[in-house]
C-alpha cells in the first residue's frame, strides 16, 4: 500500500483515539482542524489521493466516532461558537451519502436523550441545505462509474421512508420539515436540482446516469406520495420541457428508467397532475408505446379496471394518446375495448353504475379525437357492438344505466353513422347527461398541431363583400318615424289594456257524468273522446265524494280501470287513471285489494299493469296510514311523513330520507323557543286491511306462468315487488299484523338474496329496513332471532363485496338498526 495512504489511516486512527480519551477543548479542535482538511477549505490541502482515500474507507468510521463520543461534558469542552460549528461541518460539508446514512442510522438506534436530539438537529440542517439534492447527485456519480450496490438501495429505502423513521422515533416531538406533506415536496425540489446538474453535464459533454433519481421517485410514489411530490416535480419540469429539447429528453429517461414495480403509481401520477394532454405528452414522450407495463396501466387499467379518477385525467389521458400517430393505433384499440366492456351484458349487471358512466365518458372521448377515415376502416365492427351495449343497458332496471346507454348509443351512431338517419331517444336531460354530451366537443388545446392548421386553413377569407351585415331588430312603433304617409296618422292600438283571461277555463262542450254508475258505462261503452276526457276528468271527484255508491260497484270500476287503454288524446290520463283506482282503493280496500293482489297473478296481463297493480296498492296504503280527521284541517302548519311511492318515471325510493324520519320521530330533542303543535291522532285505516295487501303479493312469486316470470326474464317487475313490498310493510307500523308480515318478509328476502339485478338487491334491503323500522323490536328479538342472525351475516357480506354503492349504503344502514335494536333492548 502507497505510503500517503498508510499516513492516511494513521491519522485517522490517532484522531479517533484522541476523541475518545481527550478532555482538552483545545486539544480536540485541534484534531477536528486536523482531520477537516480532507474535506477541503484548508491552506495546504492533501493531495487528491489522500482525500479519495478519507471519503471512501475511512469517513463513514470517524462519523461514528464523533456521534459515540457525543455527550453534553464533551461539548463543553468547545470554547468558542466557532469550535461548536466544527463538529457540525463533518456532517453538513462531507459527502452526503454516507452523512445520510450514519445520520438516520443514529436516530434509529439511539435512545432518547441529548445525543439523539443533537443528531436530528444535525439532520434537520442537512435537509435544509440541499443535503438531498448532493445525496442523490452522488449516487448518480457513482452509478455512471459502477452499477447499483446494497448502500445505494440502502440509500432509497432511507429517502422514501425518512417521515416514517422519524414520526416512528421522536412521535409527539416530530418537527415539521419531517412531516411527510413537508418533506415530499422539499425532495421533489431537490430532484429538480439534481435534473439541473444533469442537464448541465449533458451539455458539457459528460455521461450522467439518472436511474437512482427514478428509483427515488418510484419508490415514493408507490408509498402513496405521488401527489405531494408530484405536484412540484410536474409544475417544474412542464416549465423546462416548453422549449428545451435537452430537457425533455432528461424527463422521458426520468419515467423509462423507473423500475416496472413502480411504473403504474408514476404514470398514474403524472397523468392526474400534467395540465393537459400536450404537456402530458412533453413528459412521457412515447412511454406507452415502448414500456408495456405503462402500457397495460395506461389502456387498461385506469380505463376498464378503475373507475375513481376525474373526467379531466380522461382528457388527458385520451389527449394524451391521440396527440402522436403512433400512438393513435392504441387510440383505436383502447375504443374497441371499451366499447365491448361497455357492451358486455356481465359488465352491466355486476358493475357498479359509477364504473358504467366512467367507460362511457371515455368512450365519448375516444371518439372526439378519431378522424372519420380512422372509424371509416371499423366501422361496422363499431357499430355491432354499440348495437348489443345498447340492448343491454336498455333492458336494464335502473333508469340511470338506461339512460347512459341512450347518450352513448345516440353519441355513437351519430359519430360513426353519420350520413345517416339519426338515433334519437326519449328522456329527461339533467347535468350528468348535458355533461357526458360536451365530452364529444374537443378542447382546443387536445386538437394536434397539424388539425389545427388544417381547421384554421379550411376557413374562407373573409372579404368586405363576405362581411356579413349585422342586422337591426326592429322595435315596435319605429316604423312611425319612417313612414310619413298617411297611415302615420291612424289610431295606435298599443293605448288599449288587454283583459285579464288568467282565471278563464275552456269550455266543455259535453256534460261530465254525475254518478258513478254513468263513469262506467261511458268507459265500457263506444269510445267518445270528449265523453272518455269528461269522465276521467271527474272520475276520482266522485268516488271520494260518494263513499257509499262507490262501495257498490268497487270492484267492477276497478276492473274497468284496470284494462282501460291509454288515451294519448286526455292530457295526463295515468295519472288520472292511477288517481281513480287509488281512491276506489281507498273507498272499499279490502274487496279492491283482493281483485288486485288475485289479477297480479293472472294470465293475459301485460307487465305495464302488474306494475300499475303494485303501484295503487302503495299510494293506498300510504293514503290509509295518514291519520284522517276534520281537525287535521285547521292545522295546515303541519306536514304528515311522506314516502316516495315508485312510478313509471322513478326509480328507487329515498330509503335513507324514510329511515333519517323514523328515526328523528323517535328521538328526544330539548328545543328552545315556542313548542310545536302535535298533529292530530287516529287509527291507522291500514292496519286491518294491511294482510289484504301484503301477504297474496307473496303466494306465487316463484310460480312461472306462460307469459310471467318474475325468476326469470321479467325481473323488472319483481324489483318493483319488492319495493311495494318494503313500502307496505313501513305502512303497517304500530299494526297488530306487522310482526307476521315482518316475518314474511324477512324469509322472502332470504329467499331472494343472491340475485343478481342491482335493482332487487336494494328492493330486498329496503325491505329488511321496513321490517326493523316497522316491527316491535320485543316481537324482532324473540319470534325472529334466527332470521335476524342469518339476514345479519348477509348483511355484513353485502356491506363488503356488493358491487354498488346504494346496495352497500343500504346494508350498513341496517346494520346500524340491528345494533341500535340490540342497545335499546339491553337498556330496558
Amino acid at each position: 500500500m502507497d505510503s500517503d495512504l498508510l499516513q492516511v489511516r494513521h491519522i485517522v486512527q490517532e484522531a479517533i483515539g484522541t476523541l475518545s480519551v481527550s478532555r482538552d477543548g483545545a486539544q480536540i479542535c485541534e484534531t477536528l482542524r486536523t482531520i477537516k482538511s480532507y474535506l477541503g477549505g484548508t491552506e495546504n490541502p492533501p493531495s487528491m489521493k489522500e482525500k479519495d482515500e478519507f471519503t471512501r474507507n475511512h469517513f463513514t468510521t470517524f462519523l461514528q466516532c464523533l456521534i459515540s463520543n457525543l455527550s453534553l461534558d464533551w461539548l463543553e469542552q468547545f470554547q468558542s461558537d466557532e469550535d461548536k460549528e466544527l463538529w457540525d461541518c463533518f456532517f453538513l460539508e462531507g459527502p452526503a451519502d454516507q452523512t445520510f446514512m450514519v445520520l438516520l442510522d443514529t436516530i434509529i438506534s439511539t435512545a432518547p436523550s441529548f445525543r439523539l436530539n443533537k443528531v436530528v438537529d444535525v439532520l434537520e440542517q442537512f435537509l435544509q441545505r440541499a443535503g438531498l439534492s448532493a445525496l442523490m447527485w452522488e449516487v448518480c456519480k457513482q452509478q455512471t462509474q459502477a452499477g447499483p450496490s446494497v448502500l445505494q438501495e440502502a440509500i432509497l429505502n432511507k429517502v422514501a421512508c425518512l417521515p416514517d423513521h422519524l414520526g416512528n422515533k421522536l412521535q409527539g416531538e416530530n418537527r415539521p420539515v419531517f412531516f411527510p406533506q413537508n418533506y415530499f415536496p422539499l425532495l421533489g425540489v431537490e430532484m429538480v436540482q439534481v435534473l439541473e446538474r444533469i442537464s448541465d453535464s449533458l451539455r458539457g459533454g459528460l455521461d450522467c446516469s439518472i436511474s437512482f433519481v427514478s428509483q427515488v421517485l418510484g419508490k415514493v410514489c408507490m408509498h402513496g406520495r405521488q401527489k405531494e411530490i408530484l405536484n412540484v416535480l410536474v409544475s417544474h419540469l412542464t416549465d423546462r420541457t416548453q422549449s428545451d429539447c435537452i430537457w425533455q429528453r432528461i424527463c422521458w429517461r426520468l419515467v423509462e428508467s423507473v423500475p416496472d414495480r413502480w411504473v403504474e403509481p408514476v404514470v398514474c401520477g403524472f397523468v392526474q397532475a400534467a395540465a393537459g394532454p400536450a404537456v402530458l405528452s412533453r413528459l412521457l414522450g412515447n412511454l406507452v408505446v415502448k414500456s408495456k407495463k405503462a402500457q397495460f396501466v395506461m389502456t387498461q387499467k385506469m380505463l376498464l379496471l378503475q373507475y375513481s379518477y376525474p373526467t379531466m385525467v380522461l382528457q388527458n389521458l385520451l389527449g394524451y394518446l391521440a396527440l402522436d400517430n403512433m400512438r393513435r393505433l392504441l387510440l383505436i384499440k383502447v375504443l374497441k375495448e371499451l366499447l365491448e366492456t361497455w357492451g358486455s351484458s356481465t359488465a352491466v349487471k355486476h358493475s357498479p353504475v359509477e364504473q358504467q358512466l366512467y367507460i362511457s365518458k371515455a368512450i365519448l372521448i375516444c371518439l372526439s379525437h378519431l378522424k372519420e377515415a380512422e372509424i371509416l376502416n371499423d366501422r361496422q365492427e363499431l357499430l355491432t357492438v354499440m348495437m348489443e351495449g345498447m340492448k343491454c343497458h336498455l333492458d336494464s332496471n335502473l333508469p340511470k344505466i338506461r339512460h347512459i346507454g341512450m347518450v352513448v348509443a345516440e353519441c355513437v351512431s351519430a359519430r360513426i353513422m353519420s350520413e345517416g338517419p339519426a338515433l334519437k331517444f326519449q328522456y329527461e336531460e339533467d347535468d350528468e347527461i348535458r355533461d357526458l354530451k360536451t365530452l364529444l366537443i374537443q378542447r382546443p388545446e387536445q386538437i394536434p398541431d397539424s388539425d389545427s392548421q388544417s381547421i384554421g386553413n379550411s376557413r374562407p377569407a373573409m372579404t368586405p363583400g363576405t362581411i356579413p351585415k349585422p342586422s337591426v331588430k326592429q322595435q315596435p312603433g319605429a316604423s312611425e318615424g319612417l313612414d310619413q304617409g298617411d297611415d302615420s296618422e291612424l289610431d295606435s292600438d298599443d293605448d288599449l289594456v288587454p283583459y285579464d283571461m288568467s282565471e278563464d277555463k275552456e269550455l266543455k262542450k259535453t256534460k261530465a257524468p254525475t254518478y258513478i254508475r254513468d263513469c262506467i258505462e261511458v268507459l265500457t261503452g263506444p269510445e267518445d273522446p270528449d265523453k272518455y276526457e269528461a269522465t276521467m276528468s271527474t272520475l276520482e271527484t266522485l268516488i271520494r265524494r260518494n263513499v257509499a255508491a262507490a262501495r257498490e260497484v268497487s270492484v267492477e270500476l276497478a276492473k274497468v280501470l284496470l284494462h282501460l287503454d291509454e288515451k294519448s288524446y286526455i292530457e295526463g290520463f295515468v295519472g288520472l287513471r292511477q288517481g281513480a283506482l287509488v281512491a276506489i282503493a281507498v273507498t272499499d280496500p279490502t274487496p279492491v285489494a283482493k281483485f288486485l293482489t288475485s289479477e297480479f297473478y293472472s294470465l293475459n296481463y301485460s307487465l305495464r299493469q302488474r306494475m300499475d297493480i303494485l303501484d295503487v296498492l302503495a299510494r293506498a296504503a300510504q293514503e290509509l296510514s295518514q291519520p284522517f280527521s276534520p281537525k287535521a284541517k285547521q292545522l295546515p302548519s303541519l306536514k304528515q311523513p311522506s314516502i316516495q311511492i315508485l312510478s313509471s318515471n322513478s326509480s328507487s325510493p329515498d330509503w335513507q330520507k324514510v329511515v333519517d324520519e323514523r328515526i328523528r320521530s323517535k328521538t328526544r330533542r330539548f328545543a328552545k323557543g315556542q313548542s310545536q303543535a302535535k298533529p292530530p291522532s287516529a287509527p291507522n285505516r291500514f292496519g286491518p286491511v294491511a294482510g289484504h295487501f301484503f301477504f297474496p303479493l307473496l303466494r306465487n312469486f316463484d310460480r312461472p306462468l306462460t307469459t310471467f316470470d318474475l325468476l326469470g326474464d321479467d325481473h323488472l317487475v319483481l324489483a318493483r315487488l319488492t319495493h311495494t313490498l318494503a313500502i307496505l310493510m313501513y305502512f303497517a307500523v304500530n299494526t297488530v299484523v306487522a310482526s307476521a308480515m315482518g316475518k314474511a318478509l324477512l324469509e322472502f328476502v332470504w329467499t331472494l338474496r343472491f340475485h343478481a339485478d342491482t335493482y332487487v338487491r336494494q328492493g330486498l334491503l329496503s325491505s329488511v329496513s321496513s321490517t326493523l323500522l316497522s316491527v316491535p323490536a320485543e316481537c324482532l328479538l324473540e319470534d325472529m332471532t334466527e332470521e335476524l342472525l342469518e339476514t345479519q351475516a348477509w348483511l355484513a357480506d353485502v356491506a363488503e363485496k356488493d358491487p354498488d354503492g346504494d346496495c352497500r349504503s343500504l346494508a350498513l344502514q341496517n346494520l346500524l338498526l340491528m345494533e341500535n335494536l340490540k342497545k335499546k333492548t339491553l337498556e330496558t
